[in-house]
Order: C-alpha cells, then structure tokens, then sequence
C-alpha cells in the first residue's frame, strides 16, 4: 500500500499510462452505496427466443438517474453517449471521447483534472445526488467507479450485450443482494 500524508491509500484502478482525456471508447460501472437498490426493480422477465427480456420499474432517482446519463453530452460536447443501462442498485454505460484532435497525451496522474473520463463521472454523480438532496430522497453513491478502456470491435460488441442482457441476468448478478450467501 502506498501512504500520503503517512495515511494509507487505495492504489488507483485506473489504466497506469493511459490518458483518460484521450479519443476513446469507455465502459463505466457505478454503484450505489451500499449496494442499495435506489433505482428500483427488475420486473417482468419475459422469455423471447432467443434471449430473455426484462425491465426495470424505476424509482424518481431511478429515472432522474437515467435522464442525467443521457444529458451528459450537453455538460461535456466530446462525450457521445453509446449503450447503457439504469439497474437497481448499479448503473453500465459506455461513453466514447469524441477528441481525434486532443495530442497532449499524459499519462493518468493523481490530482485536479478536467475534460477527462473522471471530470465526467464526478459531474453525473455530483448531479444525481444534488437532485436527490434538493428533492430529499434517501440516496447514496459508491465513493469510486470502474471504468474499462475498450480497445477493440469485438470488446465493444461484447460489452454491448453485456449492458443489454443485463436486466435479464439479474436473477444471478452479483450486484443483486439476494446472492450474497448463495
């Protein structure tokens, strides 16, 4: 573990020499805190060949959750939104920085940061919990987020339908409380 300020610190997950300012494709995971289901239910799973379909009935949260994701272009113009999900207690989106004139390559670092990967998740966070604080609804997100650099066609469509199945899949999530102990 590494110490600053002689208090330890959780290593950083992110990419160690990667510029997440860059031109890229990423997939993003959020949770809320203590895995709580704020964002409502899974419901109706129905079965359509080949595939299972299910959805979401969502909470005000759920939904102000799911609007914000998608206003997340207009706050950041070189962000375009591709595949995402709203689930109960976690969120999957997946975000390409439009930058094919960005050439300042930096390799991630700790400390202030804009017009990166990280300034545009803090913003959403920062955006679903002032709209639940101002509306008083009980809600919470996880302090940190996972992110993944997508690095090929086949990730990409891979992902896709990870995101797409995942209201399906749900009864086996490991996101979902109820498999804790199994």
């Amino acid at each position: 573990m590494d110490k600053f300020r002689n208090s330890y610190r959780i290593p950083s997950t992110r990419l160690a020499n990667w510029d997440y300012s860059s031109h890229g494709l990423y997939f993003v995971t959020i949770c809320t805190k203590d895995k709580q289901h704020y964002f409502g239910d899974i419901t109706q799973v129905i079965q359509q060949e080949p595939q299972e379909i299910a959805s979401l009935r969502k909470t005000d949260i759920g939904n102000i959750a799911h609007k914000l994701w998608e206003e997340i272009p207009v706050h950041f113009p070189f962000v375009q939104l591709d595949e995402f999900i709203v689930m109960p207690n976690h969120m999957h989106g997946i975000l390409f920085l439009n930058r094919p004139e960005y050439e300042q390559w930096q390799p991630n670092r700790f400390g202030p940061q804009s017009r990166n990967l990280a300034s545009v998740i803090r913003g959403y966070k920062v955006a679903v919990k002032k709209y639940a604080t101002i509306n008083q609804i009980e809600f919470g997100w996880q302090s940190r987020y996972y992110d993944r650099v997508i690095r090929s066609e086949k990730e990409l469509c891979n992902i896709r339908n990870y995101i797409f199945n995942n209201p399906a899949n749900w009864q086996a999530e490991k996101n979902n409380p109820e498999n804790l102990f199994m």
